[in-house]
């Protein structure tokens, strides 16, 4: 970089993306002190005590000079702490008390206690694919998350001692080791759910055709259950969606062990989130819980308890599959392309049509709550059911009925099927009538119960969408009556 001193590279985070930054360090005489220069934010900043501190412990020499750090460049914010690292390097490097070579190749990245050990920083996954796109080695500290589910380049070191020797006997991360061999919790089934047939059908219909859900009924009737076992019936990640996954968990600084094994992220944030905990937001500006849903499942509980804003908040990104967050500093995309899952008590007190409890809320509340659970978002749902209370007698019993094995394995063969079906004669994506591909009989049905029924253009979408999943999971070209019938058992009773 053509400065006096030392030069190392490392990178700044910035949404999903870690952008290439270079740590250069000059030194004079003159008072001692240090200053960083190039936008840095308070948390870089600091880097400065906690600098001298990790230089010291670990065996080296606080120069006793003036050394100015710049992070170029100079006109983008720094932000974090992962630049301790590169500008320990870089000062260390300058002052010769390291070997220029030990930042040879290398994006520097981790942050420093004052003992002189290396901590792992939030997006280490970003740097890693910074790295392998510059054709160079990340060095970060050894306990980071990489080192279960990265294939790439990647060494990590404990102490900032270690560089001593250069950076050739440093721990290799990666390989997906660590992932692979960490004890997993107990898997859950379908099986586990007792006298829920019609619910299983409705969770194994959304899965095969990546459909939103809505479960309508009473509190104990195994809503929750259900919606937390559709990831064990969703196809294992691809080695891209593990990718994309493990990025946005690790930019959030959340766990990416169960991404790694290919396991589909599931979400369920409480009603009470704020809008910006939904789409993402803050500063740092991090992905929220639709973007964590990724590749996955998003699951509303109490739907009706969400604000309005923050279901407002969702039409948006569920259409673009992608949430752009505005900022003076510029716009931050995130992916968000998951499967909507969603669960309502039919009332306020949640009893309505349960032949064991009886309603207490007014028609005006109960209008009022379900009106709640309609609009704009409804769009968005194809598959509702209504899931009654289990009969006691089964539970008791343990009665068990279709498990995860039988339903994945129709999930896997209807969406193989569509795969064919698709690739054999097109698909009319722009109508989803003409997408169904109804026989005869089917269409005239059709038109007969959407007229007594008074469908409205979105709910004819919604089931004809349906019934086309119905008839990929019977491998069937054309959708035949049943499927029809079917799918209209489906539809929403809130909006037309």
């Amino acid at each position: 970089m053509g400065v006096e001193g030392g030069a190392v590279q490392t990178a700044n985070l910035r949404g999903v993306d870690a952008e290439p930054v270079w740590v250069e360090v000059s030194v004079s005489g003159g008072i001692p002190r240090l200053d960083i220069v190039g936008m840095p934010d308070s948390a870089v900043l600091e880097a400065r005590s906690r600098v001298r501190c990790a230089i010291k412990s670990a065996g080296f020499e606080i120069p006793r000079l003036h050394v100015t750090v710049n992070l170029a460049p100079s006109e983008r914010r720094k932000s974090g702490t992962g630049f301790d690292l590169p500008i320990a390097v870089a000062i260390l490097v300058a002052t010769r008390q390291l070997p220029p070579r030990v930042a040879d190749g290398c994006l520097l990245v981790g942050e420093l206690a004052l003992d002189g050990s290396v901590c792992p920083v939030r997006g280490d996954m970003a740097y890693a694919m910074l790295a392998r796109e510059l054709g160079l080695s990340l060095v970060t500290s050894a306990g980071s998350p990489l080192a279960g589910g990265w294939t790439g380049d990647a060494r990590g070191l404990w102490s900032l001692a270690q560089l001593r020797g250069g950076t050739d006997g440093l721990l290799p991360l990666g390989g997906g080791t660590v992932g692979a061999s960490c004890a997993r919790a107990p898997e859950l089934d379908f099986s586990e759910v007792a006298d829920q047939e019609l619910a299983k059908r409705a969770m194994t219909i959304a899965a095969a055709g990546r459909h939103g859900v809505l479960m309508v009924g009473p509190p104990g009737s195994g809503k929750t259950m259900l919606a937390r076992r559709l990831p064990t019936i969703l196809p294992p990640l691809d080695e891209e969606e593990r990718a994309r996954a493990m990025l946005l968990h690790s930019v959030a600084g959340l766990p990416i062990d169960d991404l790694a094994r290919g396991e589909r992220p599931f979400r369920a944030p409480h009603h009470s989130i704020s809008v910006g905990g939904l789409v993402g937001g803050g500063r740092p500006v991090l992905p929220g819980e639709i973007s964590l849903a990724h590749e996955g499942v998003l699951f509303l509980d109490e739907l009706p308890e969400f604000s309005s804003s923050a279901l407002q908040a969702l039409r948006q990104p569920m259409e673009d599959r992608s949430v752009r967050i505005v900022r003076v500093d510029g716009a931050y995309v995130f992916p968000c392309d998951f499967q909507l899952v969603a669960a309502a008590n039919p009332c306020p007190c949640g009893y309505l049509g349960d032949p064991s409890h009886e309603c207490s809320c007014p028609p005006a509340k109960v209008a009022a709550y379900q009106a709640k659970i309609g609009g704009p978002l409804m769009d968005r749902i194809d598959v509702v059911v209504n899931v009654s209370r289990p009969a006691s007698s089964k539970v008791i019993r343990g009665q068990r009925g279709l498990g995860s094995e039988e339903m994945a394995q129709a999930v896997l063969a209807a969406r193989e099927f569509r795969s064919w079906r698709e690739a054999r004669s097109g698909d009319a994506r722009g109508d989803p009538v003409a997408a169904a591909n109804l026989d005869d009989a089917a269409r005239a049905t059709f038109e007969s119960l959407s007229e007594r029924l008074a469908l409205g253009g979105r709910a004819i979408a919604r089931v004809s969408r349906v019934a086309r999943t119905i008839a990929d999971m019977g491998e069937r070209e054309r959708v035949a009556e049943d499927d029809l019938v079917e799918a209209l058992g489906f539809r929403s009773r809130l909006t037309g």
